[in-house]
């Protein structure tokens, strides 16, 4: 890292839990790597105290904008002044971009990144029926972008049936043709199973669909980093399944993170 100075833009990672965030360390690798004055510190926000938070991080004349994530992705869209049409049409946030008169721009590239992520593995979605976990705003990003990869089917997984029902219905509306489902914790048919929860987070969290189900033939991807490998993943692995990993996600998300804050394309990073 170069040496911080009175010059040096700031960024962050606003999260509750924080120490499981890895963007830090990746951001800053790549600021050093191409030779951009800023860094990016972890920000321990709870819930309750987002909006307030937020607020101050306006004032920041420095501030170059900030990475979201749980649990805030989908609280923070109503502390944006603007919005991406894809983090509109998602219905959350995980980055966000401080104007120079204060204003917040936030985007969403969970969905992008995910995919991507599956891709550099050489796990292609298109074609595939799919089965996730989660309609919240991680799992939403990833439903529409695993739709506009060409899935064949999709199921969509959460404790709140209804919630599953309405990002449904918010996906047929732009993906017609799409094969759409609600679904319960069994994930067998399915050839790739997706957590898109924060359940493997912590010690001791249910785990987010009924393992007992897996099938070997499965690949079962998961959204966490840390642990890298979650207990679903462990339950996977015991049934045959192909895993795909947490940290992939993130990989293909840096330089488009790191370019959204600062107003640039990714390949610039600037």
């Amino acid at each position: 890292m170069r040496e911080i100075n009175g010059s040096t833009q700031i960024f962050g990672i606003l999260a509750d839990p924080i120490h499981h965030v890895k963007t830090p360390q990746r951001i800053n690798q790549l600021f050093a790597e191409r030779q951009i004055d800023g860094v990016m510190v972890p920000v321990h926000v709870k819930p309750e105290g987002l909006a307030q938070a937020v607020q101050g991080l306006r004032t920041l004349q420095n501030l170059g904008g900030f990475v979201v994530t749980v649990p805030h992705k989908t609280a923070i869209v109503a502390l944006c002044d603007e919005m991406t049409p894809e983090a509109r049409l998602i219905g959350a946030v995980n980055v966000v971009r401080r104007t120079a008169d204060g204003r917040l721009v936030g985007g969403m590239l969970d969905g992008e990144g995910f995919v991507s992520g599956l891709r550099s593995q050489g796990l292609e979605p298109a074609g595939r029926s799919v089965y996730l976990a989660g309609a919240g705003g991680a799992a939403s990003a990833i439903a529409f972008a695993l739709a506009g990869a060409g899935v064949r089917r999709l199921t969509i997984a959460n404790r709140t049936a209804d919630k599953a029902q309405q990002l449904i219905d918010r996906i047929a509306s732009h993906f017609p043709a799409l094969s759409l489902a609600v679904g319960s914790e069994d994930p067998a048919g399915h050839e790739l199973v997706v957590n898109g929860t924060s359940l493997g987070l912590h010690p001791g969290d249910a785990l987010p669909l009924n393992v007992d189900c897996l099938e070997p033939q499965q690949i079962v991807a998961e959204i966490i980093m840390q642990p890298a490998e979650t207990p679903l993943l462990r339950a996977a692995q015991a049934k045959g399944c192909r895993v795909h990993f947490g940290a992939p996600m993130l990989s293909s998300q840096i330089a488009l993170m790191a370019a959204f804050m600062r107003g640039a394309t990714p390949a610039e990073g600037t």
